[in-house]
C-alpha cells in the first residue's frame, strides 16, 4: 500500500527520508551491531546520539548557553504540573487560557497553590487569542503561561503577551520548530514532539539556567525537578532513547532544509493554500479569527454534522487520512506540520473542491 496523506494532530506525519534512515539503521546503527531500541543509554554510541540531537537543536533555535535543553517523559501533561511545583515561591501562576491544554495547566496549577486566569478566549469557543498587550499581571506572580499553538482550535500567538517583567512559560507543543524563535524571551519552552518533530514518548524542555534549583515545592518527587535532569544531562534514568534517535534525525533533517527560516516561509506557503481555499468556499468555512489562525492546524466545517462526517469518510477513502476534528468541538481539522508535503495540502485543496461541486446542489 502506498504512503497516505496524513493530517493527524499527533502524533503526526514525520519526513520520509527519516523513516528511511531509521528503517536502514533498524538492525545495525553504524556498525555497533544493534538496533538504538537495544543500546544501552549510558554507551559512548548513545551519548554521540544524544549530544548531538541536543547541539542540532541548540543550532536550529539560537539557544543561548544560560538555558538546559532536557529530553523528558510524561508528555506536556506532566508539564502542567512540574511548571508550577519548580517555579512556585510565591505560589502564583498568571495563565492565559486560549484552549484545552492551557485550560488543563490553569487547572492542574491550581493544585500547587494560586492561579490566576488573565486573560481567556473560551467565550468565543477558544476561536481567536486575546488581546495580550496590557493584562492584569500580578505582582507577586512566578510566571505567566500560555500555550503558543492550539491544537484544537487553529489559533497561534502571533505576538507574545506582555508579561510586565514576569517569567514566560509557552508550551509549543504543536508549533516546535515550524518558524524561529528568540528563545531569550522565555523563561521555559517546552512542547511534546509527537506533533512536529518525533515520536511519541519524549517532551523537550528549553529552561533558563536561574530557574532550576533545589529550591521547589516541598513533597516535590526527585524526579520532578527539573535540577534532577539538569544536572544528569537528561539520563538522570534511562531516557525515551528511541525517540531521542528519531528526533535528533528530524532535527538534521530540519537543518538539510534551510533551518527555521526556510521552514516559516515552506509552512505559510502550505497554509495559505487551504486557507485562500476555505475563505472562497461556499461550502467549507474556517472557525478562527484570520489574524490569529495557526500555520499548523487548520480546523474547518461544512455546518452540516452528517456532512462533515461523509466528508471524513470519503476523504479517508480517497488517502486523505485522520482529517476529523477534536471530539470537543466537531467538524475538520488539516494538521498540516513540517513533514507534511505541499502536494498533500493541494491534493487536499482539489478533493475539497470536487466534494463541494458534488455537493452544491443538495
Amino acid at each position: 500500500m502506498s504512503r497516505v496523506y496524513n493530517f493527524s494532530a499527533g502524533p503526526a506525519v514525520l519526513p520520509e527520508e527519516v523513516l528511511r534512515e531509521a528503517a536502514d539503521e533498524m538492525l545495525d546503527y553504524q556498525g555497533s551491531g544493534m538496533s538504538v531500541m537495544e543500546m544501552s543509554h549510558r554507551s559512548k554510541v548513545y551519548d554521540k546520539i544524544i549530544k548531538d540531537a541536543e547541539q542540532d537543536l541548540r543550532d536550529l533555535m539560537n539557544i543561548p548557553d544560560n538555558y538546559k535543553v532536557l529530553f523528558l517523559q510524561g508528555g506536556a501533561h506532566l508539564q502542567f504540573a512540574m511548571v508550577p511545583m519548580n517555579l512556585f515561591k510565591n505560589g502564583v501562576g498568571d495563565y492565559i487560557v486560549t484552549g484545552q491544554w492551557a485550560k488543563k495547566a490553569y487547572n492542574e496549577a491550581k493544585k500547587f497553590g494560586k492561579a490566576n486566569c488573565v486573560a481567556s478566549s473560551e467565550d468565543k469557543t477558544f476561536s481567536y487569542i486575546p488581546d495580550c498587550s496590557d493584562l492584569p499581571i500580578s505582582e507577586d506572580a512566578d510566571y505567566v503561561y500560555i500555550c503558543e499553538n492550539n491544537t484544537i482550535y487553529g489559533t497561534k500567538f502571533k505576538e507574545l503577551p506582555n508579561t510586565k517583567g514576569k517569567v514566560l512559560v509557552s508550551d509549543v507543543s504543536s508549533c516546535f520548530l515550524s518558524e524561529p524563535v528568540d528563545v531569550t524571551k522565555y523563561g521555559i519552552i517546552y512542547g511534546g514532539v509527537q506533533k512536529n518533530i518525533g515520536p511519541a514518548g519524549v517532551v523537550i524542555v528549553i529552561i533558563r539556567e536561574d530557574l532550576i534549583t533545589d529550591d521547589v515545592l516541598p513533597g516535590t518527587p526527585t524526579m520532578l525537578k527539573y535540577k534532577t535532569h539538569a544536572d544528569a544531562d537528561s539520563l538522570y534514568n534511562t531516557p525515551p532513547a528511541y525517540g531521542i534517535y528519531i528526533c535528533g534525525k528530524v532535527f538534521k533533517w530540519l537543518k538539510k532544509q534551510g533551518g527555521l527560516e526556510a521552514m516559516k516561509a515552506y509552512n505559510e506557503k502550505k497554509a495559505k493554500i487551504l486557507y485562500d481555499f476555505l475563505d472562497e468556499s461556499k461550502l467549507f468555512k474556517g472557525t478562527v479569527v484570520k489574524k490569529d489562525r495557526s500555520l499548523m492546524n487548520v480546523p474547518f466545517v461544512t455546518g452540516d454534522a452528517d456532512l462533515d462526517a461523509l466528508f471524513v469518510k470519503e476523504a479517508a477513502a480517497a488517502g486523505f487520512v485522520n482529517l476529523k476534528g477534536h471530539r470537543s468541538v466537531g467538524g475538520m481539522r488539516a494538521s498540516i506540520y513540517n513533514a507534511m508535503p505541499i502536494e498533500g495540502v493541494e491534493k487536499l485543496v482539489e478533493f475539497m473542491k470536487a466534494f463541494e461541486a458534488a455537493h452544491s446542489a443538495e
